[in-house]
């Protein structure tokens, strides 16, 4: 078999702001960037460490905000400037990719392509290589665009749905890789309960495989005016004129992701469902499932956090703070810069809002 390692890239996506992880996660240093589960490694940096064994250095590709192009670069230091891809303004994942796609073509137009998101958490790191393979080799040998569906353990309602096709199909591989038949937004409680008991849908973990081909021959088709776009930069990839097209470009594309514009379309979609221990590290609550706890079911971070009488919280306080918490039950504390959060889990959706009362009252400087 050749070995296709040399054509294996990956697109890592770091452009978040992390608002529901405010005050910890600021705009100035979002929580990608961040030690968030206290292992010693930021986000970035655990994802770059998982699919470095696979990716070669110099096929890995990060897409982020120009104003973090200096973190990445401290942080993944391995890396050279030009593969640290600098979007001026935000507009989802489909332009996002659309850049990173006209890059890598002009590197290398045999590419095979793992998409990942910068600030996911995967336990089983053995179990996810295996799947980053299977899905490089799948892509390698079909014209096809491959997700990433999760085994769901529970009824969970902040995640998107993936259905797979209940028919047996003819480049099924191992029973694991199937046709996908819908996309489904986050669902409420009843309808999550339905999904896992039909025994078809996974957990959308916004994660993806494809060869260069496949996926530009898709924004032709189904996103031609994003593909027009970048098509007008073919000649300043990989050059000096490249950033100021960038910057040119940007302001004219779509607000859109990938999931929508192309995924949700296309016919040629298929999901490798799997298990690995995935968690998208998407709100407080989801951290404090991951964390170590006490007794009481407290999750602690900080070095002089006195705790009495309280269950179920989550409590994240600089080491250098003295924190005394008494009765609580089921809340979220955090302290971040002379901020300090005062939450209950069940209202974290509400986290959002308090950001923008935030800065309609205060201005960035705390956001």
């Amino acid at each position: 078999m050749i070995d296709q390692k040399n054509n294996y890239y990956c697109v890592i996506m770091a452009g978040g702001i992390g608002s529901r992880f405010w005050p910890l996660s600021k705009m100035k240093k979002p929580k990608q960037f961040l030690d968030i589960l206290g292992t010693g490694k930021t986000l970035l940096q655990q994802t770059y460490e998982r699919i470095k064994e696979i990716i070669p250095i110099e096929n890995v590709l990060v897409v982020t905000n120009e104003d973090y192009g200096n973190l990445v670069l401290d942080q993944l230091p391995m890396l050279k400037p030009e593969q640290v891809l600098l979007e001026p303004l935000r507009r989802n994942t489909a332009p996002c990719i659309a850049y990173a796609n006209f890059k890598i073509k002009q590197l290398n137009p045999d590419a095979k392509i793992l998409v990942a998101p910068s600030d996911h958490v995967i336990l089983k790191e053995k179990e996810f290589l295996g799947v980053v393979k299977k899905g490089l080799q799948f892509v390698t040998d079909n014209d096809c665009l491959l997700t990433l569906g999760i085994q769901p353990n529970r009824p969970e309602t902040g995640y998107g749905y993936i259905q797979i096709n209940g028919e047996k199909d003819v480049i099924e591989l191992n029973n694991s890789i199937r046709k996908v038949k819908t996309f489904t937004e986050k669902p409420d409680l009843k309808m999550a309960e339905l999904f896992i008991e039909s025994g078809d849908f996974f957990w959308n973990s916004g994660m993806f495989f494809w060869s260069l081909k496949t996926i530009m021959s898709s924004f032709e088709k189904l996103l031609p005016e994003i593909d027009h776009l970048f098509k007008g930069g073919v000649g300043k990839y990989n050059t000096d004129d490249e950033r100021h097209f960038i910057s040119q470009t940007y302001p004219n594309c779509r607000n859109i992701s990938i999931d929508y514009g192309i995924m949700e379309k296309a016919d040629n979609v298929y999901v490798l469902c799997s298990d690995f221990g995935w968690s998208d590290l998407g709100t407080w609550g989801s951290l404090y499932d991951k964390l170590d706890k006490n007794k009481n079911q407290n999750s602690v971070i900080g070095k002089n956090v006195f705790i009495y009488d309280s269950a179920n919280c989550l409590v994240n306080i600089p080491d250098e703070k003295l924190v005394v918490i008494q009765g609580l039950k089921d809340y979220i504390v955090v302290e971040s810069e002379n901020i300090l959060l005062i939450c209950r889990k069940k209202d974290e959706q509400k986290i959002k809002q308090f950001v923008n009362d935030v800065k309609l009252e205060k201005g960035d400087d705390y956001i």
